[in-house]
């Protein structure tokens, strides 16, 4: 038997989509905890300084799946000419996220070509099967004048395993202790990752692997 996260990626079913509102909020409350305290704010913030080259110039991104409206925050912060707009599928999940915020499909943007200068995505692409994040990256390019962002996982054994035993240090809520391990089996390898962007038409891609955050990187400039 395979052990986990140390062969291809493998896509299971996540079960916090499925959830009531009141249940869902504990565990994307641990998504903003992972993102703030182990990694991915800080790689966000390094990927927005190398994208944007004056913070304070104005420019729009549209945030795709992101629910709480932390990482949209952080854009925010790191470039103060940012104006951002978060989609996600399920309208609950974007409760704390700040206006704008837009329920829509994906893979079926509701916005006309180049309706934002950027188009980003966190820790989402991972939820899809190849075929999947190609369709995906194709309609963030589609909606984006400048280019497409995206900050995603990196498969390994060692960030497997990571929620499930810090639970008693970090009292991680039981859908993130599910759902954490299977996010890390169906997460990307950077050659992987920046195959998938070339494929799907994607020029001058550049992946970044950020150990111990075990996140990737990818800025797509046209």
């Amino acid at each position: 038997m395979m052990i986990p996260a140390f062969g291809p990626r493998r896509i299971e079913p996540e079960i916090l989509d499925t959830l009531p509102p009141e249940v869902a909020q504990r565990s994307l409350a641990d998504l903003v905890r992972l993102n703030r305290d182990f990694g991915g704010h800080s790689v966000l913030r390094g990927l927005m300084r190398e994208a944007v080259e004056d913070p304070f110039e104005p420019f729009t991104v549209l945030d795709i799946g992101g629910a709480s409206g932390d990482m949209a925050a952080v854009i925010s912060e790191t470039c103060p000419g940012a104006f951002v707009t978060v989609l996600d599928h399920v309208a609950s999940h974007m409760d704390h996220a700040k206006q704008p915020k837009v329920c829509g499909n994906a893979f079926a943007l509701p916005f006309r070509d180049g309706s934002f200068d950027y188009a980003f995505s966190s820790l989402f692409l991972h939820h899809f099967e190849d075929d999947s994040v190609i369709r995906l990256f194709r309609e963030m390019n589609r909606v984006a004048r400048r280019g497409v962002l995206t900050v995603d996982l990196i498969r390994s054994p060692l960030a497997y395993w990571f929620v499930p035993l810090t639970k008693p240090i970090f009292g991680w809520d039981a859908v993130t202790v599910n759902d954490g391990p299977i996010s890390f089996a169906a997460a990307f390898r950077a050659p992987e990752l920046r195959r998938l962007a070339e494929s799907a038409g994607l020029g001058d891609v550049r992946v970044r692997s950020h150990r111990p955050a075990w996140r990737l990187s990818l800025w797509s400039k046209k």
